[in-house]
């Protein structure tokens, strides 16, 4: 994938996983986006060879929320 597609995969992405922790959270915009870009989720999300975007906004919500309760990320094999 070329990296400007990518980079759109990746906010539509984030974007959505955004609106999810917002959702489930109640956190306000501006504190769902900064857990969000300050997780190791979103670090992996961000390199396109891990493949992590090619999960969907629900199972990435999982994965971030067990991430924000154990402070590890653990993903699936």
């Amino acid at each position: 994938m070329e990296k400007t597609q990518f980079q759109l995969v990746l906010r539509t992405i984030a974007s959505g996983l955004a609106v999810k922790i917002i959702a489930e959270t109640g956190l306000v915009e501006d504190a769902a986006l900064e857990k969000l870009y300050s997780s190791a989720l979103y670090e992996a999300l961000e390199k396109e060879q891990t493949k992590v975007w090619h999960y969907s906004v629900p199972k990435l919500y999982e994965l971030w929320a067990d991430e924000a309760n154990t402070g590890q990320l653990t993903l699936p094999e």
